[in-house]
């Protein structure tokens, strides 16, 4: 406090402040300054005219909505744990015993959610800045196993028309995990089954140039460079070709042995018109044939059938598959041990997005779903004390 200012104790105030523990009522005196001038010299100096040193002190004149940092962080927890605002709010007041509004949930919800996604936007920005600038040192790739990347984007409903007049966005999702944190067994039929114990979330609504920057600093928290192989996985949109071409040019890209065969099968229904007797074998065997690897017979193959495909086939076959050659050696990936498939980038789209943000009527302003969303990945990638705890608590020096 600016010194030569002269305060004058005025009457007790009454006050209250949410708590985790429910509404804390209390009183206590408020010094406020004798004259306008001092006043006026308060302002400038402290950006307030009221001073009470305990609530500067406990960093309650920082907060803005009359409740605690511990309380805003469960808000926010429920928040991304819920279907919607509403479902929170029945549930922190079943669980914590706190009244609070659906309209403070969204509110608590934002302003948590922003810091934690400027802290990552910050982290991201760094991560991306070393790398161009050749600062950035990556450990020896000597780590026995493989670091997986995957990418996805899914559609979201938001209240804003883009030039097109359409009001949907999409949000990209990555997911990075590595082959120590993947458990094998056997079912009783003696079929190999998997699990992968831990995994990392990045969501970004918005441009591909951002979101490689915050995919780049997820595989680096997550060791990037330390193992031997590192692989991706996608649907194989040529932005991700780009992409792993800029920021992982070691990396096996791998295209998603299933999403090619769902081409395969669209393609094949347009070239036998819709008759599943001639399609449905066709498509089976060319499926078939990729996975041995015979890539070059099946491009063969299909060329000529190309020229019979429906004119309203939305996949040109042929192109798709020669622009991923490099990418569908299944036989040599399968041999080493590599997923071929994205399900679990595909499950996560289900669990991050689509079962928060895209129930029955949903329309998300732009920064609201963004900051949710940033909320949600940190809880499934199990980083929700040290990405949004400790930087909220931080950010409000409590």
């Amino acid at each position: 406090m600016k010194k030569g200012i002269a305060l004058r104790t005025n009457k007790r105030c009454q006050r209250s402040i949410l708590t985790i523990h429910g509404k804390l009522n209390f009183s206590r005196y408020v010094l406020r300054p004798k004259t306008k001038e001092d006043g006026k010299h308060l302002m400038e100096a402290e950006g307030r005219q009221v001073v009470v040193p305990l609530d500067i002190y406990l960093g309650l004149t920082k907060l803005p909505f009359k409740i605690t940092v511990d309380a805003m962080l469960e808000v926010a927890f429920w928040a991304q744990n819920q279907c919607s605002y509403q479902a929170a709010e029945e549930a922190i007041s079943k669980v914590l015993g706190v009244s609070i509004n659906d309209d403070t949930v969204r509110a608590v919800a934002n302003e948590v959610g922003s810091i934690v996604f400027a802290n990552d936007c910050k982290e991201a920005e760094d991560a991306y800045n070393r790398l161009n600038s050749g600062a950035l040192t990556l450990p020896n790739a000597s780590k026995d196993g493989t670091l997986y990347i995957e990418t996805d984007g899914a559609a979201l409903n938001t209240r804003h028309k883009d030039k097109s007049g359409s009001t949907w966005r999409e949000n990209k999702l990555g997911m990075v995990f590595s082959s120590d944190n993947i458990r094998y067994w056997h079912d009783k039929r003696g079929v190999k089954q998997h699990k992968i114990t831990k995994r990392e979330y990045v969501s970004y609504v918005g441009s591909v140039a951002e979101f490689r920057k915050h995919l780049f600093a997820c595989a680096i928290r997550n060791g990037y460079g330390a193992y031997k192989q590192t692989v991706i996985i996608s649907d194989g949109a040529t932005w991700i070709r780009n992409m792993k071409e800029e920021l992982f040019p070691d990396a096996q890209q791998i295209l998603d042995y299933y999403h090619l065969c769902e081409n395969v099968y669209t393609f094949a229904k347009h070239v036998f018109k819709m008759d599943e007797s001639q399609y449905a074998p066709w498509a089976e065997r060319i499926c078939k044939e990729l996975k041995a690897s015979h890539s070059n017979e099946v491009i063969a193959e299909i060329k000529p059938l190309s020229k019979k495909a429906s004119e309203k086939c939305p996949i040109n076959l042929y192109s798709y598959i020669s622009n991923n050659i490099n990418n569908i050696d299944y036989a040599k990936y399968l041999k080493k041990g590599y997923f071929i498939g994205s399900g679990a980038i595909e499950s996560g789209n289900k669990i991050v997005l689509q079962q928060r943000l895209k129930q029955t009527g949903m329309r998300w302003n732009t920064n609201s779903a963004q900051f949710l969303l940033t909320l949600k990945a940190k809880k499934q990638s199990d980083r929700w004390e040290q990405d949004v705890v400790l930087p909220v608590r931080e950010y409000y020096r409590v």
